[in-house]
């Protein structure tokens, strides 16, 4: 049942991601402000750290790009929502996810996404990829970046830091993936056959109206 929801959610989330491909990441006083005043110093600084690392990694080749982003984030604690957030299911602001210092697997991914496609990769090579995790026998999501539309992706996680081809990683089954472009049903090595879908999310809603109110 999980997955039937997960896949209506995805389907939906490909209206909202082709709405916002042209949004930047602000960095601004007022959002330093907010977070310092909302949470503390450190949480301010690791926003700052966010920061550098974008700005430092525009004219870094695409792997290193993917390198820097995985590293950055892969530095934060997995935390369930209903443990973090007392909600079953909420999708953290990269600004939140850091300035909480942790979250689920859907928040590693949209922080790298949105990272990624603020240096500069294209939408159309990132994709949100729902898979089974075999070892941990459960729902999880990975970034999965394609240097051509039908190339084996590799892999951006947070359970296996190591950025590998998806047929080297076995131990996750692909289901479906999605960006602004379409929403892909799996097939071998996070291949999959294009769906033509849209519709409307309350939980991407509410994440894109919290990422323009500086969150």
């Amino acid at each position: 049942m999980r997955y039937i929801w997960y896949f209506i959610t995805a389907v939906s989330m490909v209206f909202m991601l082709r709405a916002i491909a042209d949004s930047n990441i602000v960095f601004n006083d007022a959002l330093f402000n907010k977070i310092k005043n909302q949470y503390d110093n450190d949480a301010l600084e690791r926003v700052q750290d966010w920061q550098q690392l974008l700005n430092t990694s525009h004219t870094l080749p695409i792997d290193e790009k993917l390198y820097q982003v995985n590293n950055f984030f892969n530095e934060l604690e997995f935390v369930d929502d209903i443990d973090h957030w007392g909600k079953d299911d909420y999708w953290a602001t990269p600004v939140e996810f850091l300035a909480t210092e942790g979250g689920d697997c859907e928040d590693f991914v949209i922080a790298k996404y949105f990272s990624l496609k603020e240096l500069g990769v294209p939408a159309e090579k990132l994709r949100l990829m729902y898979v089974t995790a075999t070892r941990l026998r459960q729902a999880h999501m990975v970034l999965a970046y394609y240097e051509e539309p039908n190339s084996v992706p590799l892999v951006l996680d947070n359970i296996n830091r190591r950025i590998l081809p998806a047929s080297r990683r076995r131990d996750l089954l692909p289901v479906y993936s999605f960006n602004g472009d379409g929403l892909w049903l799996a097939k071998e090595q996070g291949r999959g056959q294009k769906v033509q879908q849209g519709g409307n999310n309350n939980l991407w809603n509410d994440l894109n109206k919290r990422m323009q109110m500086g969150d």
